[in-house]
């Protein structure tokens, strides 16, 4: 093959065209051939007809009539080689980026690729679809008959899932093309007469009817329709078109799935079917067939969503390898969330109903039994006894964030039905709750000894109580990353649609009182929905609260704990001292009870902080729990608003003193909840207060720990003692809270906490040599830094930038100094180093942000604080990031380069460089140059590493050709 392409312009055409005869020959000679050496034969014909094409010296018009001929031969195993010839010319065509080596450039490639797709791939299509008819009007196929059935079906996957390249598209960007996952049938006009005959999609339902029960040809055909589906781009002249071939398409769709039993392996098929004809038609179009379709299609939606979702909760329950239903569901789910937030072509309500209906099934798929199916003996579940929980598992709340963030949507499409069956479920849970807990007090109380308590019924409440806390908390606020918390319309107008029936007296009589039963409150029928539902989870938390008083905590379940601060967490973030300007219309009842200036929002600060306080005392061991309480109380005070009341609760007060002073059980917190507690607390300092109280507080929060920390270094024989646990201790607490404090950075606060964390970044550096052989105080010392960089850098003007680079560079120089030559014997140490080194990585990266995102100029800051303005810099962050760069490259060992995390941030770090300042690398030391050139080559050549370090790499080498 590659002799052929070498003396290619040698050759006659005759001889080449010889040699592709005798190559076809050969096979069909041998039936009996290995099945490489046939695959690589045909591969060397298919590499000649490629390279024919560049000058026309090759017509595959003849190859396209020698595979008809060995088509129609009837013979299966002549069939079968006709196919592998086919497969072998689309496999050498269809990428321009895994292509055979044949020494030609990329863009000839592309344009052999768009040759054919134009004609010869449509000619394989129609091959292909001729051997699929023959074969679907049979009534039995033999064994052998099936396996060729089932190679050309495959074809036919194939040709469906081509990716079009489109005209003039530029080297770069054919192989970001070439690499998107998901492809759509996207073909040109020349494809029109071609796909838009219906008898092609009837020819495809009509297959896949006949092979379903076979999962291997089932995927293939579901595949085929999949893309089928996706079909969009100018093979339509125009919208008419469009309406008739998904009209089309939909009939075909339902005739074949209603009334029949899903397969385990169609689910996925079918939904990705559903998904595409949703997400890829335009609106207008699913709009204008004709409306009895639509809905018999709506329907069939949402009995497909219903069952999948059953399927799936019982994948989940028997913890299934393959979670196919669980697949097929979530597609669903998204087609949904689709449909339902187009509200320009789909009049208010119209998904109503089947909103509720999809709602009400996940629900019942998540609750025990009798309002639910979850964990029943006819479904072929074990009982909950015989469960085994990982502790690796991840939180519902994580792993099936997407799911409830659709059903949440669809809820609140459905709120008048939605939020009144989540509140009467939730509330009739805790009332059960109550009542078993004390029972079992009582039996405790008579028998103390006994040990008969029977946690099943208690276990399934727990459960239950899991799952309706994470539906309404998705159902009433959204996960917002980096955005204003906003209530969802949705909820907001039903509010308001309903505040003229609500008694606003019983509304807060209800919210304010947690202890009692919602239905033992006169007029509860008169309160607003939304706040009784918010209400009851509150009686959740009460109920939790009375049973630790009453020393029940070992009947309690921390995953409940969790669920309630998680809830509180969000709900508080975008209810609690809602901003009025932020809306145009606000329901009175949420402004009453969660407004600013209010007893409601007073009241509830101060229960939520009184939650937050006992979790902390008797949860401290479940660092889950006491992490989600910390990020609650972190969100009671990041939003000064919030945090003005806060500081007004004298529990606040104890426990900012209760922290300082390292007292039991705060002192007994795992590091991580340690360093959030004290970023809430400092972030609480900076509410409104007059300077005396403010003065007050700093005292008793930061001082302690300044005079503590000193205390202990400063010490006459601080070398020996360093290594004592005790020692040990309050060392790692005073960096986990220096971490913390920088986590409180705000454009507000930078000043202080800068000149703060200034004082104790030097003696920082001073504990790197006292602890150079304790990795993890190592780590921690890099990470302080890490944290001050990324969160302070970008407001820090000429003079403290300068103080941090030094800083910074001098951590870097003992580092190295302490590290350089060190022989590494064991796994273990190496693993330690690559920490320290990606953590040094991040370092010098956050440093380089500041050239990029500096807000030092425009802020006031530090105005008056240091003369100077940031753009007139003697020594740009670029500097001081490449002599970091030269301290550390000795340290990165070809070992440690093989770590695809350090060798991505490693690669991240240069390539910033190289953009933002290439004039700088031709101005390196030499030495620096040399191992800056030999790091990249060995990270693109030396071992097979990720493909996105090659890319920076080439990246590189691309910014360096205009140095």
């Amino acid at each position: 093959m590659e002799a052929v392409v070498r003396e290619w312009i040698l050759l006659e055409k005759g001889s080449i065209e010889s040699l592709r005869t005798f190559l076809l020959t050969y096979v069909l000679q041998r039936p009996n051939l290995q099945k490489y050496v046939r695959e690589q034969i045909l591969l060397a014909v298919a590499v000649i007809v490629k390279r024919g094409s560049l000058d026309k010296s090759i017509d595959c018009k003849s190859i396209f009539h020698e595979v008809s001929q060995l088509i129609s031969s009837g013979n299966p195993t002549v069939q079968t080689l006709a196919c592998s010839i086919l497969t072998a010319l689309l496999s050498e065509f269809s990428s321009s980026s895994k292509t055979s080596n044949i020494g030609l450039s990329m863009e000839f490639h592309g344009n052999c690729k768009r040759i054919f797709q134009e004609e010869d791939l449509r000619q394989i299509f129609m091959l292909t679809v001729e051997v699929l008819q023959e074969f679907s009007r049979r009534e039995h196929l033999s064994a052998q008959l099936s396996s060729v059935f089932q190679r050309y079906l495959a074809l036919a996957n194939q040709v469906l899932s081509w990716n079009f390249l489109p005209p003039n598209l530029g080297r770069h960007y054919i192989a970001m093309f070439e690499s998107s996952q998901n492809v759509l049938l996207k073909p040109t006009e020349s494809w029109r007469e071609t796909l838009l005959d219906s008898r092609v999609m009837e020819l495809f339902f009509t297959v896949h009817r006949k092979i379903r029960e076979d999962s291997d040809m089932a995927q293939d055909s579901l595949q085929c329709l999949a893309q089928l589906a996706s079909l969009h781009g100018p093979i339509f002249p125009d919208e008419g078109s469009q309406v008739d071939y998904l009209a089309h398409f939909i009939e075909g769709l339902l005739n074949t799935i209603n009334g029949i039993e899903i397969e385990d392996s169609e689910a996925v098929g079918i939904s990705s079917i559903i998904s595409n004809l949703i997400t890829v038609f335009p609106r207008n179009v699913l709009t204008a067939i004709p409306s009895e379709l639509f809905s018999s299609f709506v329907n069939c939606l949402t009995h497909l969503t219903c069952s999948f979702g059953r399927s799936a909760a019982l994948e989940e329950v028997l913890d299934k390898d393959d979670m196919v239903y669980m697949e097929a569901y979530d597609k669903l789910l998204e087609s949904w969330l689709t449909l339902v937030q187009d509200d320009k072509h789909f009049h208010k309500g119209f998904f109503t109903q089947h909103a509720v209906q999809v709602f009400n099934s996940y629900i019942q798929c998540h609750l025990a039994a009798p309002d639910g199916t979850r964990n029943l003996t006819a479904n072929g579940v074990a009982s909950r006894e015989e469960e085994e929980i990982s502790e690796l598992q991840e939180d519902d709340r994580d792993q099936f964030s997407d799911q409830l963030a659709s059903v949440g949507m669809l809820g609140r499409i459905a709120a008048e039905h939605c939020i009144p069956l989540l509140t009467s479920l939730l509330e009739e849970r805790v009332t059960r709750l109550h009542g078993q807990l004390q029972r079992h007090q009582q039996q405790l109380l008579a028998s103390p000894g006994s040990s008969t308590i029977d946690n099943k019924m208690l276990d399934d409440l727990y459960e239950d109580i899991h799952w309706l806390i994470l539906v309404t908390g998705y159902l009433l606020a959204d996960d917002t990353q980096g955005e204003t918390p906003l209530i969802p319309p949705e909820i907001m107008e039903y509010s308001i649609k309903h505040s003229s029936e609500v008694d606003i007296n019983t509304t807060l009589q209800i919210l304010g009182s947690p202890g009692e039963k919602a239905s033992s409150i006169p007029g509860y029928n008169r309160t607003d929905s939304v706040i009784r539902l918010l209400s009851a989870v509150l009686r959740v938390s009460e109920v939790e609260s009375r049973a630790i008083r009453a020393d029940l905590t070992h009947l309690l379940s921390p995953q409940m704990g969790k669920d309630i601060v998680w809830f509180l967490k969000r709900w508080a973030k975008t209810y609690l001292l809602v901003d009025e300007k932020l809306y145009d219309q606000i329901s009175v009842p949420f402004s009453t009870a969660f407004g600013a200036d209010t007893e409601g929002s007073q009241w509830i600060i101060g229960y939520l902080l009184q939650k937050v306080i006992s979790n902390l005392s008797v949860w401290s061991s479940e660092q889950d729990l006491a992490n989600d309480t910390v990020q609650l109380l972190v969100t009671l005070v990041e939003r000064r608003e919030r945090a003005n009341l806060v500081i007004q609760c004298e529990n606040w007060w104890n426990l900012a003193k209760q922290f300082a002073t390292r007292s039991p059980p705060l002192n007994f917190l795992s590091s991580p909840v340690q360093r959030t507690l004290m970023k809430a607390l400092v972030l609480g300092g900076f509410a409104h207060m007059d300077t005396e109280t403010k003065q007050q507080y700093w005292t008793e929060v930061l001082q302690p720990l300044q005079q503590r920390f000193l205390r202990v270094i400063n010490q006459e024989n601080f070398q020996q003692m360093c290594q004592q646990e005790e020692v040990k201790q309050e060392i790692t607490a005073t960096l986990e809270a220096l971490c913390g404090i920088a986590e409180a950075t705000q454009i507000d606060n930078v000043a202080i906490l800068f000149n703060f964390l200034m004082d104790f970044l030097t003696n920082c550096i001073g504990l790197m040599e006292v602890y150079k052989n304790t990795p993890e105080t190592v780590n921690l010392i890099i990470e302080v830094f890490v944290e001050v960089a990324h969160k302070q850098i970008c407001y820090l003007g000429e003079s403290k930038a300068m103080n941090l680079y030094e800083a910074c560079l001098t951590l870097l120089q003992v580092y190295s100094k302490n590290n350089l030559g060190r022989q590494r014997i064991d796994v273990t140490a190496e693993e330690e180093q690559y920490q320290d080194l990606l953590l040094i990585m991040e370092l010098l990266t956050n440093l380089l942000s500041k050239e990029f995102i500096d807000f030092s100029d425009t802020d006031e800051v530090f105005r008056g604080h240091e003369p100077g303005q940031a753009a007139n810099r003697a020594v740009s962050a670029a500097d001081v990031v490449l002599y970091g760069v030269n301290l550390i490259l000795p340290l990165m060992s070809q070992d440690l380069l093989k770590f695809p995390t350090l060798c991505n941030q490693y690669y991240k770090l240069i390539t910033f460089i190289c953009e933002i300042f290439p004039e700088k690398i031709p101005q390196l030391p030499e030495d620096l140059f040399k191992s800056l050139m030999y790091s990249l080559e060995l990270g693109m050549t030396s071992y097979p590493l990720n493909e996105h370090c090659c890319h920076l790499g080439t990246k590189i080498l691309f910014n360096k050709s205009s140095f």
